[in-house]
């Protein structure tokens, strides 16, 4: 990682480290510095009155994001989720509510501060089913083909490296899961400077990706039936988005230990009454002797 890109990181680290440690004086957590205020396009507004009401207030106090990706991301139960970037876990606590007892949520970030306090509302949300890990969203400490959904709310556009987070996200999918995330994505007519006009990475907005990139960037990790939806505009040129994709699913592969059990002794249906030669040259006799088969029956 470059010095620039971990400057970044470190400082959205602090930033959101501050705005958990406001929540847990008493507060509220702000996405960041002017130009970009917490108004209705970011934080606990974009969640239904039910959803905040079941939840702790700290955990609706911490919420940053752009958008509410348990509403879009169709759970359901049993389901294995992962949230990105889990800042107070709001997002995992709805998660776990859906997917219910036969289910997880995980929850993923890298501020110590915001971990504590999302486990304090693991805690007093009464979610036995949720897990907090601490790391970052470029390298996901879970193993491959272990999650269902993975969802994340306005923070990878945060991210200094997003070919990393979309190829360790498909890297933890299985095969036929998805993503449901909500973001913040440029025009693809903004260029990366007039995206920086617009806001900071701690904003939530000069990180962002234009429409283009961000479909170009999940076709490279492998994903298919993407789909990205504006919602709202939160700055001139700039949306929170609906981001919906696809990891394909297994495709079967014919090894060569079932391609030798279909052709028992050299024929099909081996020692039954409709066995025939895999070499259509020969007879059922002849493919059995030919493969030193024992049973020449």
């Amino acid at each position: 990682m470059s010095e620039q890109s971990t400057d970044l990181r470190e400082t959205v680290r602090r930033r959101y480290a501050a705005s958990a440690m406001k929540v847990t004086e008493g507060g509220s957590a702000c996405c960041g510095p002017q130009p970009v205020e917490v108004d209705d396009n970011f934080g606990s507004a974009l969640y239904a009155a039910d959803e905040r009401d079941a939840l702790p207030t700290e955990a609706v106090a911490a919420s940053l994001g752009c958008g509410n990706p348990t509403a879009v991301a169709e759970l359901r139960e049993g389901e294995r989720v992962l949230d990105l970037g889990s800042g107070g876990g709001i997002d995992v606590l709805l998660s776990a509510r859906r997917v219910g007892p036969t289910g997880k949520a995980y929850g993923l970030d890298m501020t110590e501060e915001m971990l504590a306090l999302a486990l304090a509302n693991a805690k007093k949300a009464g979610a036995t089913n949720v897990e907090f890990l601490k790391g970052t969203i470029e390298a996901i400490p879970l193993p491959a083909n272990t999650i269902d959904v993975v969802i994340s709310n306005c923070v990878i556009n945060l991210s200094t490296d997003k070919p990393a987070v979309f190829a360790e996200t498909f890297r933890v999918l299985r095969p036929g899961g998805r993503i449901g995330l909500s973001d913040v994505v440029a025009d693809d007519a903004l260029t990366p400077g007039q995206r920086a006009e617009r806001g900071d990475y701690v904003g939530c907005i000069a990180g962002a990706l234009s429409f283009a990139e961000y479909r170009a960037g999940l076709e490279a990790a492998g994903f298919t039936d993407i789909e990205i939806t504006p919602t709202h505009q939160v700055a001139d040129g700039m949306h929170s988005a609906i981001v919906r994709a696809t990891r394909p699913p297994a495709v079967e592969t014919r090894t060569e230990a079932t391609r030798s059990a279909d052709t028992c002794c050299g024929v099909n249906s081996c020692c039954t009454s409709g066995e025939t030669a895999a070499d259509p040259a020969l007879t059922v006799t002849e493919a059995k002797a030919a493969s030193g088969c024992g049973c020449q029956d």
